[in-house]
């Protein structure tokens, strides 16, 4: 019997997911992730949303009883404080925009949560992801593609995936709608069947970035100039962490018109103000790049790309120029190409890789 040691947040989606393997034969373990001291929690849980509050370690260890399965709790604070949230929050102070999720996964859930599962001897890991994970003969490679219920698409977050991860992950919601998932939670009697899904940076519940980067690091950024496309004074800033690219509320300034955040200078610590049409960009280079579906990219490839996570994909020929980087050339200009965001790249429903935008 193959062993699989399934990541439960507390949420109905990993509940299901180990419900399913449980059914399917294989011998299940369930584990939540402790990714928080107390200190770290103490906004989280005035808000009720983190899925690490107690409360979602009770759900999951209340579905595993349910079910018959043993669960335990890994503490990974340390790592995740490292890898997610210095990451998170040095990103910013050097003016980019990051996404935690993906580093979470990076470093985390598909890393350390892979490596303690196989020196305890299992098989697979598995989460509540929405996603497809299947191996191609012909190519010889594990494949990375989009689930059945396009709505809940979760391979934006998932491109870093490395052969050897996805050769010991499964996801068992990838042929499944999430309306079908509740109600297999429903039907099963399990606690968080209603509960609803999580919408925040896990350690951000408020969404008040720059006050979380603050309290981790201990300092902000300066006071700066707000200017225009033409380098002309317009005012002044709180500090480039209160701003992304692709803003329009809270700058508090009035220029008698929309105005946007198009760009931010560290050095010359300005946050440069433009029209919607300033935000537009018809290509990018991004490095840090992970490929799954091809080893190598040795010339120019038609695929279509994202660059944020709720963005549909659009056409675009993605290029090798060299050092680990590729330049993504679209079809069409893009709204807000940000950096620190991935870019990920698609041949149909299949994920070719991805990187961070530079």
């Amino acid at each position: 019997m193959k062993k699989v040691m399934v990541g439960m947040s507390g949420g109905v989606d990993s509940s299901v997911a180990a419900m399913l393997l449980r059914d399917s034969g294989y011998e299940v373990m369930g584990v939540t992730l402790k990714l928080f001291s107390d200190e770290d929690i103490s906004e989280a849980k005035k808000e009720g949303k983190t899925c690490c509050a107690l409360s979602d370690v009770e759900d999951a260890r209340s579905v595993a009883y349910r079910l018959g399965f043993e669960h335990i709790v890994f503490n990974f604070r340390d790592i995740f404080r490292e890898h997610v949230m210095k990451q998170f929050a040095e990103s910013y102070l050097k003016g980019r925009t990051p996404n935690p999720c993906i580093e979470c996964n990076r470093h985390v859930k598909f890393d350390k949560m892979l490596r303690r599962a196989q020196e305890l001897g299992y098989d697979y890991i598995a989460t509540g992801h929405y996603a497809v994970n299947e191996y191609d003969e012909k190519r010889g490679r594990y494949l990375l593609k989009r689930p059945k219920d396009r709505s809940k698409d979760q391979t934006y977050v998932l491109y870093s995936l490395t052969q050897e991860q996805l050769s010991h992950t499964l996801f068992p919601l990838g042929e499944l709608e999430k309306t079908h998932v509740r109600e297999l939670a429903e039907s099963a009697g399990l606690v968080n069947s209603n509960k609803p899904d999580s919408q925040d940076i896990c350690f951000v519940p408020d969404g008040d970035y720059a006050a979380f980067i603050r309290r981790f690091t201990g300092c902000g950024t300066p006071c700066g100039n707000f200017v225009d496309m033409n380098g002309k004074v317009l005012g002044e800033h709180k500090g480039i962490i209160n701003y992304t690219v692709g803003q329009r509320k809270g700058l508090g300034i009035a220029l008698g018109h929309p105005a946007y955040v198009v760009r931010k200078d560290i050095e010359a610590n300005t946050v440069t103000i433009g029209d919607e049409s300033d935000l537009y960009t018809k290509s990018l280079i991004a490095d840090d790049f992970n490929l799954i579906s091809i080893d190598m990219l040795t010339e120019p490839m038609r695929v279509t790309a994202k660059t944020r996570y709720s963005q549909h994909e659009q056409p675009a020929t993605v290029t090798y120029i060299g050092g680990g980087e590729y330049m993504v050339e679209f079809d069409e200009p893009q709204r807000a190409v940000t950096s620190g965001q991935a870019v990920v790249l698609y041949d149909g429903d299949t994920v070719v890789g991805g990187g961070t935008i530079k």
